[in-house]
């Protein structure tokens, strides 16, 4: 099965001379989206995870049946003001902009090995961020899965982690 059949391209969205590309079709296929979890379970399993963590919010559609799948916990990296009770927060700079991640005190453990998962990499800064924050945690991070890498935007270099990535797209 080609998993890229299944990915949507949407141009122009969310602005002009952006193109989407939609993971909606491969979500709503059952057997595509069987596919790509095990597939990127066999990958990600390969770290040997005690914690996925999942970035807001396509990446919690990718991490959480992952976890299922590898029998090891799940946790969230919301953005500021999205989780409830004490929260740990990381500031970052964007292309045009910042940014705020946030995560709940105690979700992770010093010493936890832990892979983080997103939809897709891109430019890589947020994942970059998402992997600092969880290491100011004292988290093992062992790694990065995505279902798409964009490779033309290099952002696997911004990463210090081994990248799995179901995808790639080179223009």
């Amino acid at each position: 099965m080609n998993l890229k059949d299944h990915i949507g391209h949407v141009p122009d969205f969310p602005k002009p001379g952006i193109l989407f590309y939609d993971i909606c079709p491969l979500l709503a296929h059952a057997g595509a989206w069987r596919e790509a979890v095990k597939q990127l379970a066999e990958q990600v399993g390969e770290h040997k995870p005690d914690l996925l963590v999942g970035i807001e919010s396509r990446g919690f559609l990718v991490a959480a049946p992952l976890a299922l799948a590898l029998n090891c916990g799940f946790v969230m990296l919301r953005k500021r003001g999205k989780l409830p009770g004490q929260k740990i927060s990381y500031s970052y700079d964007l292309e045009y902009g910042s940014d705020v991640i946030e995560i709940q005190a105690g979700a992770v453990k010093p010493g936890q090995r832990v892979v983080v998962l997103d939809d897709l990499l891109a430019t890589g800064g947020t994942l970059n961020a998402s992997i600092a924050l969880l290491r100011q945690l004292g988290a093992d991070v062992r790694g990065v899965g995505v279902l798409i890498e964009l490779a033309f935007l290099n952002g696997r270099s911004k990463l210090d982690v081994p990248v799995s990535a179901l995808l790639s797209y080179d223009e």
